[in-house]
């Protein structure tokens, strides 16, 4: 990932969950406004079994 977010899953994780925590109501806004690739993003964090849920708005 070439957008300044970490590139090891696990750490990945703990980023993403805390600007949807604290900043974005949805991965699709967090994703449009730090213009990355949802789908990277959720692929990269399935590998650490991972996945979004828009309910909770974070990877659980």
């Amino acid at each position: 990932m070439s957008t300044g977010l970490p590139v090891d899953p696990v750490i990945l994780l703990g980023v993403i969950n805390t600007k949807l925590r604290d900043f974005y109501p949805s991965l699709e806004s967090l994703c449009d406004d730090m213009q990355v690739d949802a789908g990277e993003i959720a692929q990269k964090l399935a590998m650490i079994d991972y996945t979004y849920d828009a309910k909770k708005n974070q990877f659980v």
